[in-house]
């Protein structure tokens, strides 16, 4: 649940959950995906390497979700008292993870929210019967 020095080190897709502590130089060259970390010290930015990578806090509804999707994943495949507590207690822990994702990839996600967005706007422009 816990990891060593350089975790996530090139990572270029998909997406992890920490929920231990983290060894040195976390996010290393860290390209794509994204990487929620359990921060129960409040000192993970120490460890992580934050040149390319942005850290925030989990508010988005769709990282919540995601986020406690994963951690129930978790507990099913391994029964870790750490995830149930977790689970039990959300509200206590959801404050204490720090969400880690690259600038560059965060931009590309934004952009592909707008440009849904802007199908959608167009397609009801388009459909008459949204009119009122």
């Amino acid at each position: 649940e816990g990891t060593g020095d350089h975790c996530c080190e090139y990572m270029t897709g998909g997406r992890v959950v920490i929920l231990g502590k983290t060894g040195r130089n976390f996010a290393a060259g860290m390209s794509g995906g994204i990487a929620y970390v359990l921060d129960t010290d409040g000192n993970f930015d120490y460890f992580c390497n934050k040149g390319l990578v942005e850290l925030s806090a989990v508010e988005d509804k769709t990282d919540i979700r995601d986020l406690q999707e994963m951690i129930s994943q978790h507990l099913a495949h391994t029964q870790s008292l750490l995830a149930s507590t977790i689970l039990t207690n959300w509200d206590e822990y959801l404050p204490k993870f720090v969400k880690v994702i690259p600038f560059e990839y965060k931009k590309v996600l934004e952009e592909q929210k707008l440009r849904a967005l802007e199908l959608k706007l167009q397609q009801t422009e388009d459909n008459p019967a949204h009119h009122y």
